[in-house]
Order: C-alpha cells, then sequence, then structure tokens
C-alpha cells in the first residue's frame, strides 16, 4: 500500500480545487484580501523580547543568561541562537509550571539562582521573563531583593534584570532593555569625577554576524583608538575547536564595561535597537555621545570613520582609506550585474536603513521594503533614503507586515532578489528568486556569520555575493547559445 493510500483524509479535496486556490493566492484579488487581515499573522520575520535579551546577556563575561519562566520558552531562544551560530548558547530556567502560574513564580526563581551560582560559578546572571510571569505580574525587583536576603547568591552579586514580555516587541526590543539593565547594574556608583578612561564605548546594537564585531574591533585597531565593546558576542559564538569546552568563552569584560561610565566618549551603531539604552547613556555617562547608522555601503562607513576621526583627534588611517580605494573599485567591477535589478528587503529597521543604502550606492532598486516591527520614525527615515536616489523612486514600504504578505507582493509585483534571513526563504521559492541571508536568524546555511557586512570589506562582500548570484542563475537558466565563457 503507498503512503498516500494510508493516509485518510478527514475532507477531501479535489485536485481541480487545490490548483485553483494554488493560482489563486497569486492574484491582485487575493493580495487584497492579504492585506486587509488585521488579527493573524503569518510567519512574522522577527523573533521575541526575550530572544534578544539573551543575546545581550551572552556579551558580558561570564554571564550566565537566566529566564525566569518556563523551560519551553528558554529552549526556543537558546536553539535559534545554536542554529544561527552553530555553537552552543548556555543558558537557564527557572522551570515555571502551573504552580508558577497560579503562585507566583518567586520560589522557583530563588531555587535556580542558588543552583545556578553553585553549580555553574558565572560571574553575572542576567535575568528575563518569558510571557507567563510577566501575564501574572511577578515583582522582580522585589524577588531578586528576597533572594539575596535569603543568600541564594551573595549580597553583591551583580544580578541585572528585564522585563521582555514575548507578546509585545521583538528581539531588539528585548535586546535594549537587557543590555540597559546590564550597565545600570555594573556602572552604579562607578562614575568617578574628572576621570576618563580615554576609551571608545563602542555599542553594535542587536548584530547577530560576529564578523561584524571582529571588523569593528579591527578598524578601531587601524585608528589606535583604545574602546570597550558593549557587548561583545565576537568570542561567545565564534570561540575556536581545541578540545576544551568553556562555558563563558569571551564576552566584554565586567569591569571595563563597570568603567564605560567614565569613557571618553560613547558611539551607537544599531540606534533603533538600544534607543533606552542611549538615552539613559546620555544622562548618565561622560563624555561625548553619539547615534549612528549601522555602516552598510560606503557613504555610511565614511560617516563611521569621519567621526572616529573627529572624536579622538586621529586622522583617517591610510590603510583604510586603501581598503575604500578597493571597496569603490569592486562596485565598479561589478555593478552592471546589479544595476536596475528590484529588491525585496525585510528584517530589522536597523538592518534595513543599511540594505538600502547599500542597494542605493550600487544602482539597484530597493522596491518592497517590510519592517514587521515598525513606527512611523523608521518608515519616515526610509522613505528619506529612498527620496535621496532616482533609484528610489519606486520603493514602497510596508510597516507591521509579515512574510505571507510580502509573498503576495512577490507574485503580483515581481522582483529579482530577496534580501533577508532563512525564513523568507518559502516565498523566495515560490517567486523562484534568489534569497541573500545578511539577516537573523540564518538556519539552512553556514558560516554566514563570520562574513563582516560592515566596513568596506562588508561592501566587497555583499557586491561578490549578490553579483555572482545573478551571473551562476544566467548561466544555470541561459539557452546553450548564450552560454559563455566570458560573463
Amino acid at each position: 500500500m503507498s503512503a498516500d493510500a494510508a493516509v485518510k483524509y478527514v475532507t477531501e479535496i479535489p485536485e481541480d480545487e487545490v490548483k485553483r486556490v494554488a493560482e489563486w493566492i497569486n492574484t491582485e484579488e487575493y493580495k487584497e484580501k492579504n492585506f486587509a487581515r488585521q488579527a493573524l499573522v503569518i510567519n512574522p520575520p522577527h523573533a521575541c523580547q526575550p530572544l534578544g535579551a539573551e543575546l545581550a546577556a551572552h556579551g558580558f563575561e561570564g554571564t550566565l543568561p537566566f529566564v525566569h519562566g518556563s523551560q519551553g520558552c528558554a529552549s526556543y531562544y537558546r536553539s535559534t541562537l545554536n542554529r544561527h551560530f552553530r555553537e552552543p548558547a548556555p543558558a537557564v530556567s527557572d522551570s515555571m509550571t502551573e504552580d508558577g502560574a497560579v503562585f507566583g513564580g518567586q520560589n522557583n526563581l530563588h531555587e535556580a539562582l542558588e543552583n545556578a551560582y553553585t553549580m555553574y560559578k558565572p560571574k553575572m546572571m542576567a535575568i528575563f521573563t518569558s510571557c507567563m510571569p510577566e501575564i501574572i505580574g511577578d515583582d522582580l525587583t522585589a524577588f531578586i531583593k528576597n533572594a539575596k536576603n535569603k543568600e541564594c547568591v551573595p549580597a553583591d552579586f551583580p544580578l541585572p534584570f528585564a522585563n521582555t514580555p514575548s507578546f509585545n516587541g521583538s528581539h531588539i526590543h528585548g535586546y535594549d532593555a537587557m543590555l540597559l539593565s546590564i550597565l545600570q547594574t555594573l556602572t552604579e556608583g562607578k562614575q568617578v569625577e574628572g576621570r576618563c578612561t580615554g576609551k571608545l564605548n563602542l555599542i553594535p546594537g542587536f548584530d547577530a554576524n560576529t564578523g561584524n564585531y571582529r571588523e569593528y574591533k579591527r578598524i578601531l585597531k587601524e585608528f589606535g583608538i583604545p574602546y570597550t565593546l558593549l557587548a561583545d558576542i565576537s568570542e561567545t559564538f565564534d570561540s575556536p575547536l581545541d578540545g576544551t569546552y568553556r562555558t563563558y568563552p569571551g564576552g566584554t569584560s565586567l569591569d571595563e564595561a563597570a568603567d564605560s561610565v567614565n569613557g571618553k566618549a560613547t558611539l551607537t551603531l544599531g540606534p533603533y535597537a538600544t534607543a533606552k539604552t542611549f538615552t539613559w547613556i546620555k544622562d548618565n555617562f561622560s563624555g561625548k555621545h553619539v547615534s549612528l547608522p549601522i555602516p552598510f555601503g560606503v557613504v555610511k562607513t565614511d560617516a563611521l570613520l569621519l567621526k572616529l576621526s573627529e572624536l579622538f583627534g586621529k586622522p583617517v588611517p591610510e590603510s583604510l582609506k586603501a581598503e575604500r580605494g578597493r571597496a569603490v573599485d569592486a562596485i565598479t567591477d561589478a555593478h552592471q550585474y546589479i544595476h536596475g535589478k528590484k529588491f525585496a528587503l525585510y528584517g530589522d529597521p536597523d538592518y534595513l536603513m543599511g540594505y538600502v543604502s547599500f542597494l542605493l550606492e550600487v544602482g539597484a532598486r530597493p522596491y518592497h521594503i517590510l519592517c514587521s516591527k515598525g513606527t512611523k520614525k523608521v518608515e519616515k527615515e526610509l522613505q528619506a533614503l529612498l527620496d535621496s536616489s532616482q533609484d528610489g523612486k519606486d520603493g514602497k514600504i510596508y510597516i507591521n507586515k509579515d512574510l505571507w504578505h510580502m509573498r503576495s507582493l512577490l507574485m503580483t509585483d515581481p522582483v529579482d532578489a530577496m534580501i533577508g534571513d532563512t525564513h523568507g526563504k518559502f516565498a523566495a521559492r515560490d517567486a523562484n528568486i534568489p534569497l541573500f541571508r545578511f539577516g537573523f536568524p540564518n538556519f539552512d546555511r553556514v558560516n554566514l556569520h563570520r562574513y563582516p557586512l560592515v566596513g568596506y570589506q562588508g561592501v566587497i562582500n555583499m557586491m561578490t555575493t549578490i553579483c555572482n548570484k545573478f551571473i551562476e542563475v544566467r548561466d544555470e537558466t541561459c539557452e546553450e547559445r548564450y552560454f559563455e565563457m566570458m560573463r
């Protein structure tokens, strides 16, 4: 008996009806119905707040992410990070169940804190919530105070915490909340009048590309600028395989993070992912405070280098000027393969700004731009980017839409390619276009997080990836007579 014969369907659907619906969902009529829906979300290109909080926690030395909530939720955050980086994402949970939902999770929290402190010997535990304790209203301030009074952990042990309900916001908001709490906890009482570390505090925001972190470090080294990276996941999720398992590889030193309050300047490169943190820093940190977009493309990288030069009174190094020349040369060599191509884009606000800026620089056309968790401010800034170039005049922005909306756009108003994370692969397959995986998370390709997208090297990497794919598609689909040695 065949596998099909063994299946007994509840409702038999005629093949012609299946075919009719499959064709109908590609029409303008269906698109109108699709965009009219309000309550239902299908395949949203964003994760929840606690996942972002965990990424922030992993960026600090000896820090154990601690989920106040159910064990299943903790497994989701860990597995998402694990699948993206293909590295361990150690974290603990106080495993709230039905009892915790009824009586509150204080007992779970206290027992888990004591066990985790004893077993895993962290230097800090960063606590964040899932849905259950948020819905019942658990008071983390009181719970943590009581835990220290009961000596579950030492009185001076750092326990930053953030309320990160999964039912609103996204991973960038959770990242922001956790980073803010960590900095508030570590810098408390550390500001010294007249003291200046001479360092730059660099905040990359929610960025799951370890290559980007290394690129920032390399640029600052070329300048000779001392820095503290807040928070540094470059070793946490890209440590060497040498036969020794390290529970806490890498991360920003807690002492350096505590002293960051006395820095010479603080620069955030993911302003939408660090909005609350940066607002607090402007009121509490010494030195100058600057917010810039992620340096995707030549123009935004230029802006970063010029700002570093201004802040620290150092000329832009000749080595970086040479890199700029190579990036411009790479664009010149390859622009004909991307010029005029239409792109659909989706992702976090900070990354979308970078995608649009880069594409406009190289003569491509950002056409469908979708942000699943956006604001009027995001839309206004994206529109200003589009208006700055002739190639952006036809671009349309879709705020608070999902990837099923994107599918309707692809089928009724086609483009040449998409840029985003793994979740867009189904829509890209239906539309028969390539998907360039520059976002988070990426589950179905390897080592992409090791390739920097920022800086002049990022320009070369993105240009090379995109143009070579278009050339490859041409080779695979052209008639025999057009299959040429040279492209």
